[in-house]
């Protein structure tokens, strides 16, 4: 019997150099997507799987996003005071159980899989998610909830994936199918962010993962890869083949954004504020003002 999917660890230690200089101040996961920051729709996503216990990994100067999930007594007096209940239950919404969050620290940079493996004592012998908040999925249902569902079938390790253009394999985990006829397929090989080249495929690893806790003895040797850095797709990529706990691809539904980068952070800001009820219209009509201008 598959054990359930309850915790999941959320790698949030980066810099976040590339949003330069608003990130000197405020973790870059805690910058606003339309409405909610980063991280919120992250934890959002991990809730709706049936996700129970979250664990950040964090590094120096990430305050801010421990304090984002304080419980604001002070705010919600005076929200209730004034009888704005529609921005109280908002506010509510944000709010996390006591002891549902944990934090742990990596001290040095030394890649995804690092900060993966910094959070192996809070994960123990069960299975567990990760989610990098960077990634933003817009889906009718949870990029994350539909993963449970296809883990509840397959078992092992499951991870989102997309095809992207062959120029830009070398930002992204490539992981190579038998068979893409299918939206889950067995995984014949993984390579982290090869040239075009050297590409085994163009389908691209997307952060969302459900893996075995196999994983974190793989990450145990501390073996480096790609940018010298420990790979979380190296880890995975000793699990290919294995009966127990083999690797499957899973094609999502949904469109995913990049936003640990500026275009995609724009991109995804246009396209939520679209999907927004009361900002969509007006929205619109200035996107059309402005391609019209353009013209």
């Amino acid at each position: 019997m598959k054990k359930e999917v309850t915790k999941a660890i959320f790698p949030v230690a980066g810099l976040g150099t590339r949003f330069l200089p608003a990130t000197k101040s405020i973790p870059k996961e805690i910058m606003t997507l339309v409405d909610r920051p980063l991280v919120q729709y992250a934890i959002d996503e991990a809730r709706s799987a049936g996700i129970k216990e979250f664990i950040f990994v964090t590094s120096r100067g990430k305050g801010a996003l421990e304090d984002y999930f304080d419980h604001a007594h002070q705010l919600e007096y005076e929200l209730r005071k004034k009888d704005m209940n529609d921005q109280l239950a908002i506010l509510q919404s944000t709010n996390m159980e006591s002891g549902a969050i944990a934090y742990v620290r990596q001290h040095k940079a030394l890649g995804l899989g690092h900060a993966v493996w910094c959070a192996r004592r809070l994960i123990a012998n069960e299975p567990f998610a990760v989610i990098l908040p960077d990634d933003v999925i817009a889906a009718e249902k949870p990029c994350l909830q539909q993963m449970i569902e296809i883990y509840a079938s397959v078992g092992g390790n499951v991870i989102a994936t997309m095809e992207v253009p062959h120029n830009k394999t070398a930002s992204y985990g490539i992981l190579e199918g038998f068979d893409y006829s299918s939206p889950v397929f067995e995984v014949k090989s993984m390579i982290e962010k090869p040239q075009s080249a050297q590409a085994i495929s163009n389908y691209a690893i997307i952060g969302r993962y459900i893996l075995q806790p196999k994983i974190l003895e793989n990450l145990d040797r501390m073996k480096t890869g790609a940018n010298n850095e420990i790979q979380l797709t190296d880890a995975i990529s000793e699990e290919i083949g294995h009966d127990k706990s083999g690797v499957y691809g899973f094609q999502f539904e949904g469109k995913s954004f990049d936003c640990g980068s500026k275009i995609g952070f724009l991109k995804a800001t246009v396209a939520f504020g679209l999907s927004h009820n009361e900002l969509r219209d007006s929205l619109l009509s200035y996107l059309c003002d402005v391609v019209g201008a353009s013209k």
